[in-house]
């Protein structure tokens, strides 16, 4: 790029050749300041964006008159919805193949991200989901306010939490990773930050100012210190963190999900409790998270399950590779176009799950869906993190 002064990638929309950019960039006091700009689709990643984005991040990276990385959300609903999920199913449908593209470079993204040399922050105002997850956590410094709606719900459209989630999530014990996971429970800014997906939780109002803040910032040559001027800039002098609704919730958390216990048992103890006639904000929970177990499609709980308890043991870049194998068998042999057909596209919210029920998924047909459709070599993958010994 020939400047680093408001510079716009600009994703023409090919019927409107004068509709605004997806994606936004400026240079701000040497910080660079990219905005997904689609803000009527809650700011949904296209493939075309993720393409985009990538071209930013590498060009922040080599750049030394940028010392450091924000993402943010255009308007105020939301950072990222997550990847535009009706166009993969449009692809998938018409048995075009491009859709895996998309997979790979979001994935690629999403590494660079992870491993970008320069502090990366990501304020995630308003709804922060699946794609959007895997933006934000990659970033050092995680801001969430009282307007964000975090969840990873990909369980209800027959698809597995990606992006990274299967090692993301697990920075908190096994029990909750596998309650957000497996239910696609939506978590309120504070309850992220207890539950370590988030590093701030600040008044919305206060971000909206930031650059202005950010002109201010003086530099310091140090990764920590340039850290710690960014966290400056985002953090209000006198913070006060809302209450966290999920806390009260906590130990049951820990008894249900047990990670000794399949789904079906999770689901059995949820049903024991319930008929146990217990108070009222109690039986909320328990209704709730059981309905979403039984709603949702059987064979991705299983495979999910699975997948959170591997990520636990494995590299991020191996986490990757696995997510990829696992999104392939979803979309080709799974229940990701019958999920999104139900959920988003004939909005009947009546999903034909194959198998129907958690007890009819073979153990075979989990490992299955975990195994590589591909030879280690020929893996879009393979050579992930390869500079980083990962």
């Amino acid at each position: 790029m020939s400047t680093l002064q408001s510079v716009a990638i600009e994703t023409r929309d090919a019927s409107n050749a004068q509709a605004e950019a997806d994606v936004l960039f400026r240079v701000v006091n040497r910080v660079a300041i990219i905005t997904l700009n689609r803000p009527a689709a809650l700011n949904a990643l296209s493939h075309a964006m993720v393409r985009e984005l990538a071209v930013l991040v590498e060009h922040c990276r080599t750049d030394p008159g940028i010392v450091a990385l924000v993402l943010k959300g255009a308007g105020d609903k939301g950072f990222c919805a997550g990847g535009d999920v009706r166009e993969v199913h449009r692809l998938v449908t018409q048995g075009d193949p491009r859709w895996l593209a998309f997979f790979v470079d979001e994935y690629r993204l999403d590494y660079a991200l992870h491993t970008f040399p320069k502090p990366v922050v990501a304020l995630l105002d308003g709804i922060a989901m699946g794609g959007g997850m895997g933006l934000g956590q990659a970033a050092r410094l995680r801001i969430v306010t009282e307007r964000s709606r975090i969840a990873m719900p990909e369980t209800r459209i027959g698809f597995v939490p990606d992006v990274g989630a299967s090692r993301f999530l697990n920075v908190m014990p096994a029990e909750l990773a596998l309650y957000v996971g497996l239910t696609g429970a939506t978590l309120a800014g504070a309850d992220a930050m207890r539950l370590q997906l988030a590093d701030l939780c600040v008044p919305a109002d206060w971000l909206a100012s930031f650059e202005e803040r950010l002109q201010r910032m003086s530099h310091d040559t140090s990764d920590t210190g340039r850290i710690d001027a960014l966290r400056a800039v985002f953090e209000p002098p006198c913070n006060i963190v809302p209450h966290a609704p999920l806390g009260a919730l906590t130990q049951l958390i820990l008894r249900h999900f047990d990670r000794r216990s399949g789904v079906e048992r999770i689901v059995a103890t949820l049903r024991q409790d319930l008929e146990r006639e217990p108070p009222r904000e109690v039986r909320q929970w328990l209704q709730a998270t059981y309905d979403a177990l039984t709603a949702h499609s059987p064979t991705m709980l299983h495979v999910t399950r699975e997948a959170l308890l591997r990520g636990r043991q494995m590299t991020l870049a191996d986490c990757f590779r696995m997510e990829l194998c696992i999104v392939k068998r979803a979309i080709e042999e799974g229940d990701f176009r019958e999920g999104v057909r139900a959920q988003l596209i004939d909005k009947d919210r009546r999903p034909r799950w194959s198998p129907a029920t958690l007890a009819d998924v073979q153990p075979e047909r989990v490992r299955h869906f975990l195994s590589s459709p591909w030879q280690d070599d020929a893996h879009p993958l393979a050579a992930l993190g390869a500079e980083h010994g990962d």
